[in-house]
């Protein structure tokens, strides 16, 4: 017999070819299916359903990984830029309240056209004594001088306690320091004003303490105080708040009156130092 008859390996794959070849050709004919066919298919589809359920799981469950993946990504770049919104909008609204400011000072600074005035910052303020003084960046190279009336657009906040080269503590009205006197004008309707003194600050109520107002007078509830120009060293007229209650003194012989400032002591960015009476009239004689 010829060499490649004897090749068993090779005919029995030869074999199975045909009969798998076969076996093809004759499920693909449109005809009902024998019982070892449609077992063979059912048997096939169990298995794949068996086997593809876990894989469509495991298959959502990395897309569903990945899904979060991106959306920890897009929060995190989301809240980025959420903290630069923030941010540029307290800046706008600081900006904002700060033009605001310098507006109001601007046309309080048209009021007081008959003084000279000083446009200052504040650039520091000890927090241990928050209540009685800060420091502006304006002082004696640029005419700044002692006792003269600090202000803002509100009202007045203070006098000018010392005086450096470039630089000035600002004593606040605020402070308990009974050292800090002022003369006030108390207006009562019509022409007469009512004269007292600034001696103190009550922490307690946030009201500043006029004293020596003549117990005969008649103050009330509301009415306005200004610095009354008496002593030559503030403005005349300088607005520093209402009056918020009356009582008479110990011994009956003058009353205390106790003012709502109209200015605010703690949030001062800006404000205004006003030449008082005594270096205005000084300069006068020079320049004669």
């Amino acid at each position: 017999m010829p060499h490649f008859f004897t090749n068993k390996k090779l005919i029995i794959l030869l074999g199975g070819i045909i009969i798998l070849v076969a076996l093809i050709g004759f499920s693909l004919r449109d005809r009902n299916l024998s019982w070892p066919e449609q077992f063979v298919k059912d048997t096939a589809g169990f298995a794949q359903i068996i086997f593809a359920k876990p894989a469509h799981l495991a298959s959502d469950f990395v897309e569903n990984v990945r899904d979060l993946q991106q959306t920890y990504k897009e929060n995190k770049v989301l809240k980025e830029r959420l903290d630069e919104y923030a941010q540029i909008k307290v800046k706008a609204d600081r900006l904002e309240k700060e033009n605001e400011e310098l507006k109001a000072i601007i046309k309080k600074d048209k009021d007081l056209a008959t003084f000279k005035s000083y446009h200052a910052s504040v650039i520091a303020r000890n927090p241990d004594r928050w209540d009685e003084s800060l420091i502006i960046d304006k002082g004696e190279v640029q005419g700044i001088q002692k006792n003269m009336a600090v202000i803002t657009a509100e009202g007045m906040i203070g006098k000018v306690k010392s005086v450096g080269k470039i630089t000035s503590t600002v004593q606040l009205l605020s402070t308990v320091d009974r050292t800090n006197r002022i003369h006030v004008a108390i207006q009562l309707p019509g022409d007469h004003d009512v004269y007292g003194l600034i001696e103190g600050f009550d922490v307690k109520t946030q009201r500043l303490i006029v004293q020596q107002i003549p117990s005969e007078e008649k103050i009330k509830k509301g009415m306005e105080v200004t610095t009354s120009g008496l002593a030559n060293v503030f403005p005349k007229g300088l607005y520093i708040g209402k009056i918020e209650k009356v009582e008479p003194d110990q011994y009956g012989l003058t009353q205390t009156a106790y003012i709502k400032p109209a200015a605010n002591f703690y949030n001062i960015e800006n404000v205004i130092v006003v030449e008082g009476e005594m270096a205005a009239m000084g300069e006068k004689v020079e320049e004669k």
